[in-house]
């Protein structure tokens, strides 16, 4: 018999029982609808980021009142800087739970079995993208409605708000995943992810405040343009680095 025939046979029925590997995509949204099926199930994160973003919303009108240009030339930066650290607080109290759920429920050994390690990473940052763009959109509905704010142009400012929200979820997404086995997770996830999201949270406030004082699209182009390149580069980074993270 010829060797290379009888190497060639003893391979093909391996090859052919072994299980076909899932598309990237559709695992990763196995990943998400897993995240979304349990988040549903405990409501853990979900309560405690709409909690704490209406206390914030509530602390802040109760504390301040609506104010008004007559009180203060810089009323739209005030507004903008407001809106974006109650987002940023609020999101802190969540985004953290994709990574740690697993550890606490001892589930994170199974996954690293059944999807691969950029799948998960994408299934967790999809899960926590929905997560973050309700707590936005509640916070800002309320903020608008008890503050009294006046938004000049609306466009601009959910379009900010989107941008910032992509950023924020790409730069915290691989730091929930360091953290997830530490001992105090939400301290170190706040000290860890501050640094990285400074820049965006100043970028993210001058756009703002300039939608809300009603200027135009060309007033928030560059902020735009600036927190898409930091949400590719951290993304693009993310996906790099997450394969050493995430594998024990």
């Amino acid at each position: 018999m010829d060797p290379h025939l009888s190497s060639q046979g003893a391979v093909e029925p391996a090859a052919a029982t072994a299980p076909p590997e899932a598309p990237l995509l559709t695992a990763a949204w196995a990943v998400f609808r897993k995240d979304v099926r349990s988040e549903l199930r405990t409501r853990y994160a979900l309560n405690a980021v709409l909690l704490f973003a209406v206390s914030t919303v509530v602390a802040m009108s109760l504390g301040m009142g609506p104010l008004t240009i007559s009180r203060n030339a810089d009323l739209p930066i005030i507004h903008a800087a407001l809106l974006w650290v109650a987002i940023l607080f609020a999101a802190f109290t969540g985004l953290a739970r994709a990574f740690v759920q697993e550890e606490e429920a001892r589930t994170a050994a199974a996954l690293r079995l059944s999807a691969r390690p950029t799948a998960v990473f994408l299934g967790k940052l999809l899960f926590n993208l929905a997560l973050l763009l309700l707590l936005v959109v509640v916070t800002t509905v309320l903020f608008i409605i008890m503050l009294r704010v006046q938004v000049g142009n609306p466009g601009l400012l959910a379009a900010l708000l989107l941008a910032g929200s992509l950023g924020l979820v790409a730069a915290t997404t691989l730091i929930a995943a360091i953290i997830a086995r530490a001992s105090v997770k939400g301290a170190l996830f706040a000290v860890l992810s501050f640094p990285l999201l400074a820049p965006l949270l100043v970028v993210a406030i001058q756009g703002s405040a300039n939608a809300l004082a009603g200027r135009g699209w060309e007033s928030g182009i560059g902020a735009l343009q600036v927190l898409a390149g930091y949400t590719i580069a951290l993304f693009t980074a993310s996906l790099f680095l997450f394969n050493s993270v995430w594998e024990p």
